[in-house]
């Protein structure tokens, strides 16, 4: 377990999911990790479970050798402005879409050391998937990095350039999947299964084929041919979903959500 004091500035769901994640990880305690609002009193909750909590920006962020940056793009400008005066050695991990290392760079003194990162809030059970990219900081504080957001899931190192796409494949992508299995659920309960019964055999039947891949490190389509016999039931599902346009609207929400990435931080 390490002993960095972490600020998290901006305790939204991501904010939050990633202090829980941590926690549950071992990666620290909850009283090294102090989470920021607007309303502090909005952090009871996290208050109770050990967490420090507060509305100081500053002063977090004075006392921790890792800040976090999890608030909302159109909010990041004021939360720079704020905390540059007291940033000056620790490490800036970002978690906001759309914003680049340089970006965040910009509003802090020269030299700071800024590490752009997105997961997406399986984080909260160490589920993740999050892409790490920097421009300023240095193998050591990457594999830093690496370690905290290890604890709670996989962990790839990319080229910043691809992150807006990562925000839509990891990040957006958990609701896309979410969104297929309660199609799956409601399937099921058109086929005469009660809701109850039919989420619960449409998650675990997502999860087992998501561990189909990872576990024996294949390829989707070897997988859908193990259960596509001739003239069976499941080719002439799938069929039907192709014909309705399954696979093309899932890749255009995909590139349509790292358009709309691209374009959420106005560096006016």
């Amino acid at each position: 377990m390490r002993k960095d004091k972490i600020a998290i500035i901006g305790s939204g769901n991501i904010g939050l999911s990633l202090a829980k994640g941590l926690v549950k990880g071992n990666y620290c305690q909850a009283g090294q990790v102090t989470l920021t609002r607007r309303n502090a009193k909005y952090l009871a909750e996290y208050a109770d479970q050990g967490f420090e909590t507060s509305s100081d920006n500053v002063e977090a962020a004075k006392s921790a050798s890792i800040v976090i940056l999890a608030v909302l793009p159109q909010q990041l400008k004021n939360i720079l402005a704020e905390i540059k005066p007291v940033v000056t050695d620790q490490l800036v991990i970002s978690v906001i879409a759309g914003v680049s290392c340089a970006d965040i760079a910009a509003g802090l003194k020269s030299g700071a050391k800024v590490v752009r990162t997105m997961p997406n809030t399986a984080i909260s059970i160490q589920q993740s998937m999050t892409c790490i990219a920097t421009e300023s900081a240095g193998r050591a504080e990457m594999d830093m990095v690496k370690e905290m957001f290890g604890k709670v899931g996989s962990v790839a190192e990319i080229h910043e350039d691809l992150m807006t796409s990562a925000t839509a494949l990891c990040s957006c992508g958990t609701a896309f999947f979410l969104r297929a299995i309660r199609a799956a659920s409601q399937g099921g309960v058109e086929i005469g299964f009660h809701a109850d019964e039919a989420l619960r055999m449409a998650v675990q039947t997502a999860k087992g084929a998501a561990d189909l891949l990872l576990l024996n490190g294949s390829h989707p389509e070897i997988e859908i041919d193990k259960v596509t016999s001739p003239k069976g039931c499941t080719i002439v599902g799938l069929n039907e979903m192709e014909h309705q346009g399954f696979s093309s609207s899932l890749i255009k929400g995909i590139k349509l959500s790292a358009l709309k990435a691209s374009s959420l931080y106005n560096k006016e």
